[in-house]
């Protein structure tokens, strides 16, 4: 073994054993997207993208999702966490937050973070071109591409973005955990919400939520090497009680 491997593998593995996961997971990521892509050009996940769809549906009435009459709204306002309005709101109240105790790269971070992954996922969804689904009726007005979801995506980004970024502020390791639930939470509403009015395939979903956590990944990755550097303050930093005083 080479030492700039040893010097690799002792850093990742043992000064920094979650930077070490990190990474793995946004290889496997990337994998995973780019599996999910060849299969829906391919044509091999319809089968699957139609039972779900028809699985979510009142029998005999495809118009009405299973389940009671009220079922149809609540779904509405989960997939809200995921528009452009609810995630506007949730990154500029948090930047302007971090702007007022002074954090200034991890709002820059934050900032790119949302935008990096808009980019990304409008370039992704003008490149593929897939189609709305048919299978059932669509219970929402949508007008862009469908692959892959952008809602899923961004809350994906979004959320684990700054749940990460939260976590690195505290200590406790329940607090720690707590943010990332929350984060893991929302996402997965959002990607569900998305499938059950029908403007979604499912694999849409699975790849906006794979590109998300890799963006998100990264993010968390960028901000650890700030923290490093001194340019992010680390958990229970004083001058953090200082400035909010």
């Amino acid at each position: 073994m080479s030492p700039l491997i040893r010097r690799v593998r002792a850093f990742f593995v043992g000064k920094e054993p979650l930077v070490f996961v990190a990474a793995l997971l946004v290889v496997l990521g990337v994998w995973a997207f780019v599996f999910l892509l060849d299969e829906v050009r391919e044509g091999e996940t319809t089968s699957f993208d139609s039972r779900i769809l028809r699985a979510l549906r009142q029998p005999g009435d495809a118009s009405r999702l299973i389940g009671p009459a009220w079922v149809e709204s609540v779904v509405r306002d989960v997939t809200a966490l995921g528009g452009v309005v609810v995630l506007i709101l949730v990154v500029g109240s948090v930047a302007g937050f971090l702007l007022l105790v002074r954090r200034y790269h991890m709002m820059w971070l934050v900032l790119v973070a949302t935008v990096g992954a808009t980019a990304i996922n409008s370039t992704i969804k003008g490149l593929v071109g897939r189609e709305r689904p048919t299978v059932v009726p669509r219970l929402t007005d949508v007008r862009s591409e469908s692959f892959p979801s952008g809602h899923s995506a961004m809350s994906a980004a979004v959320y684990l973005t700054l749940g990460g970024l939260l976590a690195q502020t505290v200590s406790k390791r329940s607090i720690k955990l707590y943010f990332l639930g929350v984060a893991m939470t929302a996402t997965l509403l959002v990607g569900f919400s998305r499938v059950c009015l029908g403007v979604h395939y499912p694999t849409d979903v699975l790849a906006g939520w794979t590109m998300g956590l890799v963006w998100a990944l990264l993010c968390w990755l960028v901000a650890r090497y700030l923290q490093r550097r001194g340019q992010i303050e680390r958990e229970e930093d004083p001058t953090l009680h200082e400035t909010t005083r």
